[in-house]
């Protein structure tokens, strides 16, 4: 805990430095900001290997993404293109270095050749700020070390859900494959099973902040969500908590994140976050044919509104896979 307090308060230091002023930055060709923070030592990245880096991403006095804490990245070191990136600087970077990178949303406009998303004003900076742990030369060695980190990482989420528990004197079942499940009522109507189409209304919350990012408990047109249970039409946690219930059942299901969405940021909540889903059964019938079933998971709205938390990450998501198709393009051998 005191390394990962220790790299997120110079991470800070660092975001809090770039966002004052730009002294001492350099710029690449494309004129993207970057400050790189090193000492010398050892060999810079090349072409093929793969950094492993803690990451903060700020805008304004918000930060939009943090790895601390969590699984870090791990980022293949390329040729550097013009492509104003983060990317053009990854190659000028060894083990322990750390840089900040800015990038000016003014700038970003006129690269992308189009609108800005609503949450970035035209005078915004995006900081990033990457701290390289480790330098990997292989894909193999990348996937060992982050088999490594994920098995931290479900570690702990875990403690985290049974701190949770403990601190609120919650009594739940932990399931053989890691859903912590508390039944209110089991009901009295058949049995939730795999192969079973299920109707469910529920009430998607953050843990343990209980914020919540989803429901379709009340409110005109909020159908219960049905889904056949085991065909991996929802999320893991689901498949296997709702076994716990009966139709007419009631009751909470506390998920870990490798039991929810994993890694996969979506909209209302950031990757690797445990969830709390406070759960109706309404009705358990036969399954229909398989053309009839409902696909889709809980946690993704039919629609958006652009400037609400959900659809600014959205946007975002967007504009990342905007950049991204943009490097593809550059990275193409151009037609003679």
């Amino acid at each position: 805990m005191k390394t990962i307090s220790s790299y997120l308060l110079f991470g800070a230091l660092l975001l809090g430095a770039a966002s004052c002023t730009n002294s001492g930055f350099k710029k690449t060709k494309s004129g993207l900001l970057y400050k790189i923070y090193s000492d010398g030592k050892g060999d810079v990245a090349k072409k093929g290997e793969f950094l492993k880096a803690q990451v903060l991403e700020k805008l304004r006095d918000s930060v939009l993404y943090s790895s601390y804490g969590s699984l870090p990245a791990y980022i293949p070191v390329d040729t550097p293109r013009p492509i104003y990136s983060p990317t053009e600087v990854f190659s000028l970077l060894r083990k322990g270095d750390s840089v900040v990178v800015v990038m000016l949303a003014d700038s970003l406009q006129r690269k992308m050749g189009g609108q800005l998303p609503p949450f970035l004003k035209k005078k915004d900076k995006i900081v990033f700020s990457f701290k390289v742990v480790d330098l990997f030369a292989s894909q193999d060695l990348v996937m060992a070390d982050r088999t490594q980190e994920m098995d931290k990482e479900k570690g702990r989420e875990v403690q985290d859900v049974e701190s949770y528990l403990a601190k609120n004197n919650i009594q739940a079942q932990k399931t053989d494959k890691g859903t912590y499940v508390v039944v209110q009522s089991e009901g009295d109507g058949p049995q939730v099973d795999s192969g079973k189409q299920v109707f469910i209304r529920y009430t998607g919350k953050s843990l343990p902040s209980g914020k919540v990012f989803e429901s379709n408990m009340t409110g005109p047109g909020n159908e219960p969500f049905k889904f056949v249970l085991g065909t991996r039409q929802v999320i893991p946690g689901w498949d296997d908590g709702l076994k716990k219930f009966k139709k007419g059942g009631k009751g909470t299901l506390y998920i870990p994140a490798f039991m929810a969405y994993n890694e996969q940021a979506m909209p209302g909540h950031k990757p690797f976050e445990n969830l709390q889903f406070d759960i109706e059964v309404v009705d358990v019938t036969d399954a229909p044919p398989p053309s009839a079933a409902q696909g889709g998971m809980p946690g993704m709205p039919q629609g958006f509104d652009p400037n609400s938390p959900q659809g600014k990450a959205m946007m975002r998501a967007r504009m990342q896979q905007m950049q991204q198709q943009q490097q593809q393009q550059q990275q193409q051998p151009q037609q003679h």
